[in-house]
Formats: C-alpha cells, structure tokens, sequence
C-alpha cells in the first residue's frame, strides 16, 4: 500500500544541496520570509523586469526555484529580497516554498489547491495555500499574504476563509454557492469546470504531487470543454469525500484512479 509522509520532500518539495535553508522551531518563523521570495508576473513590470523572466512560473521543483533565487541573490532564504531579485511564480510557488522549507525543518507540512475567499467580495479567487501539522490540527497558512490588509488571519485561516477544491465541489453540490463566482480574476474561467480542476489538482497535492496551477490530465481538458457527465461528477464527490475525510490510505488509494493520477511527463 502507498504511504503518504507529509514531512519527507515530495517530487517537487525538495530544497537541494546548498539552499541556504530557514533553519527554526516556530513554523510560522520558518515561513515568515516567503512572501518576500516570489513575485507575481503581474508585477512584473512595475517591478522594472524582463518579460523574459516568465518562464520562471512554470518550474515546478522546489530546488529548482530556490536555484533562481540564489542566482539573483546569494543571501539565505530568511534575507529580504527586493522585487527583482524574486523568482517569478504564483500563489502555487509561495504555498510550495513554504511546504518545502517546512518539511526540511521537519515539520509535517502539505500544499492545498482551492480557492480564496478574502480577495474579491462574494467571489472564490483560484488559490493555493500550505498546512502545517501543530500537533493537534492541520493549521492552514498563506505566506503570500503575511503582510497584507486582508481581513483574514494569513498564519491561521478559519474554516471557510479558503476552500479547497473538494471543499467548493461538496458546497456547489448541495446548492450552497454560486459556482460562476468561483474562478480565475482577469480570464473567463470562471464556473463548475474551475472547481472540478481543483478538486483533482488538490487530491494530486494531498498525495504530495503539487503540480503547476494549469496542468490538466485525465479528463479534466473534457471537463473544462464541458464534455464530461455525470460520472465524471460522482467520481469528484468521492474525491471531495476523501479529501474531507483526511485517510491518507483512502486519500493514496483513490489517486491510484486513472482519471485522477498524474502522468509522469508532468512529475518533472
């Protein structure tokens, strides 16, 4: 039987040699420089940066991200960084640095795909977000936002401030929420097919596999088309069910679905 372990590094969550790691007791202290360690390409420009440098969000690999950042700066981690000197990424890379430097300090730690609830009034924004183990509760937390005005707790989410893809999938399914408000600012990719992406990338990232924000496999390119049915549904139910349910057997044993794997050209 496959074996989760939220504390030894994933394909795409560990540091490498010579990361110049966050060294600390305190979770929140081993995270606490993370927001200044990526910035959005949307803030690429004012930031006075080469549109060259987008190729940046779509590196995976933890290891791989930290060797931009210390080839823009050798500094440690922990050191504020000006915006240049960020690697370029999304929410996803702030959730994965803050996993991977989690684990390294061996604290069990896990990335979770779904959706803000605290960007935009009444509307779930496309997000990812980290957990960490405190010995009693899985603690949800998003670095990208530690210094910010957001009327959330970014070291501590409440119930409902975010949720995860399975989480939104089980609301919309009992008619609790209006799916079109659930998407992606700026694009027209809003709707159910948004959720059912996410609660799939979310059991993907449960079974420590954190792929980028647009890989799609299995049938989700038929889902986001509108091509798939009822079926397709039932099997995110019992994807929203098991996320839920938080059975690392049931959560492994469930991504084995050929629907639900992801392929190996995408583990890279």
């Amino acid at each position: 039987m496959v074996q989760i372990d939220y504390v030894v590094p994933g394909p795409f969550t560990a540091l490498g040699a010579g990361a110049g790691s966050v060294v600390a007791s305190d979770p929140l202290e081993v995270c606490a420089a993370v927001h200044a360690l990526v910035l959005q390409p949307t803030d690429l420009v004012a930031a006075g940066m080469s549109a060259g440098r987008l190729v940046e969000k779509d590196i995976r690999p933890a290891n791989e991200l930290v060797d931009v950042l210390l080839g823009l700066d050798p500094s440690p981690l922990s050191a504020r960084r000006e915006p240049a000197r960020r690697v370029v990424g999304t929410c996803r890379h702030f959730a994965v640095l803050s996993c991977a430097l989690l684990r390294d300090n061996g604290i069990p730690a896990r990335v979770r795909c779904g959706f803000g609830m605290y960007f935009e009034a009444g509307r779930g924004v496309d997000h990812w977000v980290t957990e960490f183990w405190d010995g009693g509760r899985w603690v949800r937390i998003d670095t990208e936002v530690f210094e910010s005005s957001f009327p959330v707790d970014p070291r501590d989410l409440k119930p409902g401030e975010f949720l995860t893809g399975g989480e939104a999938w089980s609301a919309y399914r009992r008619g609790e929420i209006d799916a079109d408000l659930f998407g992606v600012p700026g694009t027209e990719n809003w709707g159910p097919s948004e959720i059912r992406g996410n609660a799939v990338r979310d059991l993907a990232a449960l079974n420590n596999v954190e792929t980028l924000p647009w890989d799609e496999w299995g049938r989700m390119t038929d889902a986001y088309e509108g091509n798939t049915g009822e079926d397709y549904d039932l099997l995110l139910d019992e994807v929203a069910a098991v996320c839920a349910g938080d059975d690392a057997a049931a959560v492994a044993a469930l991504y084995q679905h050929e629907d639900l794997r992801v392929p190996e050209e995408l583990i890279r």
